[in-house]
């Protein structure tokens, strides 16, 4: 039966390559493939497509056109085909097999050695698509679903495995063949991919807790030993992180006016770009009937379907969500990625375990109820290919779209205004580190595979991964295309979900802040600062909220112990600091809601102090999470007030033609006001 099997491995032969054999702790072979472009057609083989015309297996103005995309875009032939329904996978793999004289294996029947799988590591063989089967004689088969690319990839292999032949399986079937036997070890990499001393999941929480406990203690015992003296400190400290986070503000939106004010540089003609595959994680839980609207929503999208990677990441456990996905028809652009079950249940385990399967080189985030622009996906490719490589990610901007549902709905959406039309561009501009949101993101994959992805057990893993994108000298841009999402207009729910935000931001400051001195060194002073007013300043103001409205008894002659403190100077002059930060909060308000689809919101501006108290009780709510239960996730749930779930997906054009108008290529953004 051995023999019979190598018979039939006749594909092109391989030289021992030198390779890297650097063994792991674990003992794994460390092993660096670069990446590539989209290999071309060989020379001296039979082009793939005439071999599907030879067999009948394509039609002749299909293939005409499935040709004229794969010249502009870095997608494989074969992969335009399918995704269009222009052959079929049984015959795509025959001709494939015909062209690259290989052997096609069914590896669910004749499954692979996992003792070779564990040599080369799970992760670069999901990343290859390619999986080592057998050790025949001195030879090691590797079946792979990228014949194309068998050269490049073997040159990397180590030496003491060569040398290599190739035989051919489909994609799905390496995943499955990969999944079967080293699932456990994907998801055990998936909560550890970030270095311990950047992760929260080193949190000790006793030691938190006693912390916490004896600074409560103190503040009790220094109110009834001296209470004056405790007052003067945490009244001192509220002013102090206020002014900063009022100045961090204004020189934010004077920078993003000032920008907005500077003429644009004359239009340049430039040459349509390569659009490259892009992949984008949708985390799902609870979701039991969000698949028909989904799909929907990312209908719109105008992006070549072939170049479109959507997964659609549920947990294990989460019974009705793949219960609705497994009776949902979904096109082929579109995957459900199941992440096993674990010690935790969080998003950024799910999205570290799910980049596993990305086919792109642009990985994207979006979460369950989005709306993004059609165009999102131009506009993301144009500014990868323009920017320069130390831009590692690209930040959207969030609206909803439903903001009229009620008062919270729309206090919701002029915070969003302010913080993604105002703060956020501005903080970008002045060199700050950005504090990512938690979608409409998109990375460059190698660099985010080398920062190690997402911390799974931190809670606002997106303000986390900013920081560490800045450490490493990484760059994030915010660009002018709009996600729109479904607002959490409920009180109880708003506060749950603000609290997990500022868990995170105390976690996230609490990791980054273990070494401070070599974060100075890695950020520098500017940015050091910044990053404190950012947390440390926020988290301040959220807690120590009731002082500064304290202040209101002053204003209305009435007694306050600061008067104890303060000189009449000083007391005018801190009524004045209290009534420019008001000043500050309106103006940038109706500043980001001038825009037309905003304008409705103006009178609205002003009640957002109304709105801002809820955020007290989620500050506290998240200290207490921080020390009883840190890694906790509180969902937020969708479809509550889903304005669109009868929005239908546009009229899909004649497959290829439309893509090919040059306009495509080169997507004007959407301007930050509507």
């Amino acid at each position: 039966m051995v023999s019979d099997r190598r018979d039939r491995i006749n594909g092109p032969a391989a030289e021992d390559s030198p390779g890297l054999t650097g063994l792991t702790a674990g003992g794994r072979v460390a092993i660096h493939v670069p990446p590539a472009r989209i290999p071309r057609p060989v020379a001296g083989r039979r082009p793939l497509g005439r071999i599907l015309l030879d067999r009948g297996a394509v039609a002749p103005g299909d293939l005409t056109t499935a040709l004229a995309l794969r010249e502009r875009e870095d997608v494989r032939l074969g992969d335009i085909l399918l995704t269009h329904g222009w052959v079929s996978e049984a015959a795509l793999m025959a001709a494939l097999a015909e062209q690259w004289q290989a052997a096609l294996v069914d590896l669910a029947a004749e499954p692979p050695d996992p003792r070779l799988i564990d040599a080369l590591g799970p992760e670069l063989c999901l990343a290859e698509a390619m999986v080592p089967w057998r050790r025949i004689g001195a030879t090691t088969v590797i079946a792979t679903a990228r014949p194309e690319e068998f050269t490049r990839l073997r040159g990397a292999l180590p030496a003491k495995f060569a040398p290599y032949r190739m035989v051919l399986a489909p994609e799905w079937a390496v995943h499955d063949a990969l999944l079967a036997r080293r699932q456990t070890a994907l998801i055990r990499r998936a909560e550890c991919r970030v270095a311990a001393a950047e992760s929260c999941r080193t949190h000790d929480g006793e030691r938190a807790a006693r912390r916490a406990l004896g600074v409560l203690l103190g503040l009790v015992c220094g109110l009834f030993l001296a209470p004056l003296a405790v007052f003067a400190l945490l009244f001192a400290w509220t002013i102090i992180t206020l002014v900063l986070t009022m100045t961090l503000k204004l020189a934010a939106w004077l920078t993003e006016l000032h920008h907005l004010a500077t003429p644009l540089p004359p239009p340049q003609v430039t040459a349509p770009i390569r659009l490259p595959v892009i992949s984008v994680l949708v985390p799902l839980l609870h979701e039991k009937d969000i698949a028909k609207r989904l799909v929907a929503r990312l209908g719109r999208l105008t992006y070549p379907r072939e170049l479109l990677d959507v997964l659609l990441v549920v947990e294990e456990a989460d019974t009705p969500t793949r219960d609705a996905l497994a009776k949902a028809t979904l096109p082929r652009w579109i995957r459900v990625v199941t992440v096993p079950d674990g010690p935790i249940r969080t998003k950024p385990r799910a999205l570290n375990y799910a980049l596993n399967f990305c086919r792109g080189s642009v990985v994207g985030v979006w979460d369950a109820e989005d709306l993004p622009d059609p165009d999102q996906l131009h506009a993301v490719a144009r500014r990868f290919a323009e920017a320069p490589p130390e831009v590692a990610c690209l930040q959207g901007v969030l609206d909803y779209y439903s903001p009229r549902t009620n008062w919270l709905s729309r206090c919701f959406t002029v915070e969003y205004a302010v913080w993604f039309r105002a703060i956020l561009p501005g903080v970008a501009r002045l060199g700050l580190a950005v504090p990512l949101g938690g979608t409409t993101l998109f990375f460059r994959r190698d660099q985010l595979e080398a920062l190690g992805g997402w911390d799974a057990f931190n809670v606002t893993e997106d303000a986390d991964l900013g920081i560490r994108l800045a450490r490493r000298g990484l760059r994030t841009e915010l660009i002018a295309t709009v996600t729109q999402e479904e607002p959490n207009c409920r009180p109880l729910p708003w506060v749950k979900q603000r609290s997990r935000w500022l868990k995170g931001y105390a976690m996230t400051w609490g990791v980054h802040m273990r070494a401070p001195r070599q974060l100075w060194r890695e950020l520098g002073a500017w940015r050091f600062l910044g990053l404190q007013v950012m947390f440390l300043g926020t988290l301040s103001q959220y807690l120590l909220a009731p002082l500064s409205w304290s202040c209101w008894l002053i204003l209305f002659g009435l007694w306050h112990p600061v008067r104890a403190l303060l000189s009449p100077g000083s007391e005018t002059a801190l009524l004045i600091a209290f009534g420019l930060t008001e000043f500050v909060n309106l103006a940038v308000g109706f500043w980001a809601v001038r825009g037309a689809g905003h304008r409705h919101l103006l009178p609205w501006v002003p009640t957002l102090h109304l709105y801002f108290p809820l955020g007290t009780l989620a500050g506290w709510k998240a200290i207490y999470e921080v020390i009883a239960k840190p890694f906790y996730w509180d969902k937020t749930a969708h479809g509550l007030f889903d304005a669109l779930h009868e929005i239908a997906a546009p009229a899909t054009p004649a497959p290829g033609r439309a893509r090919l108008q040059p306009d495509l290529a080169r997507p004007q953004c959407a301007p930050l006001i509507d």
